[in-house]
């Protein structure tokens, strides 16, 4: 077996992360093992890694977003083999033991949150992907939140509803806006006027300033006549009023009373739901199947689903992670930080 290395926290708000050998695990039932080529880093990284908001079991090793090779497969798989290029929704925050996390060399993915990969899309582009995925997924399509229907390639026939999704130009809002467009909506959105291009271009029939004093009027009046089916609120920044804002419009909109939410602690006004999403419960539901095994791989193919936002490659190996963390936590725009491997 090969070595395996990581970038280790220690104990809790310990900075930096510490570049250490690591344990390699044998897949399990429903496993593979990815030797990784690029890992992501997202938001919830450097707040993991600077709070205690969310228990962790030190030393422990952190990473979601994994782009790579598989190089075994546990019993009873059979949609991978080894040698197949892949991503992956590592879950190592939720199941507590380190194997399942992304920033090593060598991550243990469960199949229900793994995807193949095109070969003309590189590893750096690719590992952009998954956390954005499955959160955007499972605030669409999950019976618990909005309960769309499922997105499909070739693309769905159009249901004729629109949706509004809040920060299109977010890791999570160029999944979203492609997966509801694949799936038959229009998508109505919000970013800043940079942006605007960036999220049509992504299929997003409006795009709107988030921050123009009129935005919530704008967006209503845009709306008139049709029939909302809900709405995603990506920006879960601590101090963004995005999900009020968001609440705002779907209160005076005609249609389904429901916000899908990465903000946790919102509270909501009685006439509308608003439900935090959390991105790893995908893996207990048909939702991360039809996502990730059903539509995905399809439409990377047929380059009906992009990945996106473009990847900022800010160094190579785990000694990069640090600094890619770090500068995660002085927030991007239109842009998801990688480290190649």
């Amino acid at each position: 077996m090969p070595s395996n290395y990581a970038a280790w926290i220690l104990e809790a708000k310990a900075h930096p992360f510490v570049v250490k050998e690591a344990p390699l695990t044998k897949p399990s039932e429903h496993e593979i093992l990815v030797k990784n080529h690029a890992l992501a880093v997202n938001p919830i990284d450097p707040n993991l890694q600077q709070t205690t908001w969310w228990p962790l079991n030190f030393p422990a090793i952190l990473g979601q977003d994994v782009a790579g090779e598989v190089i075994e497969v546990g019993p009873s798989v059979t949609r991978f083999r080894p040698g197949d290029r892949v991503i992956g929704h590592a879950l190592g925050m939720v199941s507590k033991t380190n194997e399942h996390s992304g920033f090593q060399a060598y991550t243990v993915l469960n199949t229900t949150l793994a995807s193949h990969i095109p070969d003309e899309i590189s590893y750096e582009s690719a590992a952009v992907i998954p956390l954005g995925l499955s959160t955007a997924a499972v605030g669409l399509f999950q019976d618990d939140f909005l309960n769309l229907q499922y997105p499909t390639e070739p693309r769905a026939q159009p249901t004729g509803n629109a949706l509004l999704i809040w920060g299109g130009a977010s890791s999570v809002g160029s999944s979203a806006i492609q997966l509801a467009v694949a799936a038959g909506y229009e998508v109505y959105t919000t970013a800043s006027p940079k942006n605007f291009e960036y999220v049509q271009n992504l299929g997003a029939k409006a795009v709107f300033d988030y921050n123009s004093a009129t935005v919530v009027d704008d967006i209503v009046a845009a709306l008139s006549g049709k029939k909302l089916a809900g709405a995603l609120d990506c920006i879960g920044s601590v101090g963004s009023n995005a999900t009020q804002l968001t609440v705002d419009v779907v209160q005076r909109a005609d249609g389904v009373k429901f916000v899908s939410t990465t903000k946790r602690g919102f509270k909501a006004p009685a006439d509308v739901a608003v439900k935090m999403i959390f991105g790893t419960t995908l893996k207990d539901n048909a939702v991360g199947k039809a996502v990730y095994e059903d539509f995905l791989p399809k439409a990377l193919k047929a380059k009906t689903f992009v990945p996106a936002p473009e990847p900022w490659v800010v160094g190579k190996g785990l000694e990069s992670v640090q600094k890619a963390v770090d500068l995660m936590d002085k927030g991007v725009s239109a842009k998801k930080i990688v480290v190649s491997l």
